[in-house]
């Protein structure tokens, strides 16, 4: 799965790690005649870099970033009282990755290109969200869920959701918000 290259660090062992949108790093060694990346070994090599869409296997691993901070847990939700928006494509923004937890009971959990893969969730198996990419969950009877929200840093929103589901989302949302059901 492509992602873009943000910045560059350096590793304890002083070997180029490029940071990704997606919150996932990924060594750019320059070790020829194996790897020949010279640009890593300046600063305007590097810079040169940033935009450059890199493959990130950690994403297609559904693996999360480290060092994320928690933010947001949205209510308890059941096959009744799932708002309709969830059950529809849509996605959390840019550096926003999720978890979605199972109390009781299952869920189907799909994820769209360029992964395509759909998960039967229960509550030894939690769905990791990937940051702008298009999901749906399909609760079954019985079923019992919540979500968790993580970035590196803090975000105003969590999901975009297609123009035909976001009015009704973010009326939930806020109906929620008003409520308190929903946890900061």
């Amino acid at each position: 799965m492509k992602r873009q290259i943000v910045a560059f660090h350096l590793d304890p062992e002083n070997d180029c790690v490029a940071d990704m949108d997606c919150g996932h790093g990924q060594h750019v060694r320059h070790n020829p005649p194996f790897e020949n990346r010279a640009w890593t070994t300046s600063e305007e090599g590097r810079k040169s870099k940033l935009g450059v869409m890199l493959n990130c296997v950690r994403c297609e691993e559904l693996e999360l970033p480290q060092n994320l901070i928690p933010y947001k847990k949205t209510a308890v939700f059941d096959a009744d009282s799932v708002p309709t928006a969830l059950t529809l494509s849509h996605s959390t923004k840019a550096g926003v990755w999720a978890k979605i937890h199972l109390l009781e009971g299952g869920l189907s959990y799909s994820i769209a290109q360029p992964l395509g893969k759909t998960f039967v969730l229960d509550s030894a198996h939690a769905g990791i969200v990937i940051p702008e990419v298009a999901h749906s969950v399909q609760p079954v009877p019985l079923s019992v869920f919540t979500s968790s929200f993580t970035t590196k840093g803090r975000r105003s929103h969590a999901c975009v959701l297609p123009s035909t589901g976001c009015l009704t989302f973010f009326q939930t949302l806020t109906s929620i918000v008003r409520i308190g059901l929903f946890v900061a």
